[in-house]
């Protein structure tokens, strides 16, 4: 589908899932009660910011630990099920369920970078595989400059300073 006729048909689709939802609700409502309804529709919103934040912590945590998480892709499949399991509705917590499912989430890993390539942000995916391809580990070395008498140097080198060339030391 083309992008015009996303943009004219995309009100009528939006339209049409909260249609589907409401009478999806309605009828579960009467089949069970309007209670038990609202009681599965608040469990969904709290599994689904349960997941949420469960990702949330694992990227943060590798992030901290100065390492990319393994999965990025299946991160963020994870946090749209959770994210789906949060909007109110049966059909979405369905297809929220569906996110989670290892089979199926295995294959949905491939859309979020396959939409990073294509899209606007395409450059810098392929910008940041370039440069894991150059620095695979993507470490950075600390080091201090030792004098040769073996004290360290007496704070950062002033740049500005225009000395003689001479030896400053080797870098340990």
């Amino acid at each position: 589908m083309r992008a015009s006729r996303l943009k004219r048909f995309l009100p009528l689709l939006v339209a049409a899932y909260a249609v589907a939802e409401l009478v999806l609700l309605v009828t579960v409502a009467e089949l069970i009660g309007w209670l038990p309804t609202l009681l599965l529709l608040l469990a969904g919103f709290v599994a689904g910011a349960s997941v949420v934040k469960r990702a949330g912590l694992k990227a943060f945590a590798a992030a901290r630990k100065g390492s990319v998480p393994e999965g990025e892709a299946r991160t963020a499949v994870t946090v749209v099920g959770g994210v789906l399991l949060m909007i109110p509705g049966f059909i979405s917590d369905v297809l929220g369920l569906l996110c989670l499912v290892p089979p199926v989430a295995r294959r949905l890993q491939r859309v979020p970078m396959a939409l990073l390539r294509r899209g606007p942000l395409g450059d810098a995916v392929r910008l940041q595989e370039q440069v894991r391809i150059h620095r695979p580990d993507g470490k950075v070395v600390q080091g201090q400059v030792v004098h040769e008498d073996g004290a360290p140097a007496s704070g950062p080198y002033d740049y500005s300073r225009r000395d003689e060339p001479q030896d400053r030391g080797e870098l340990r």
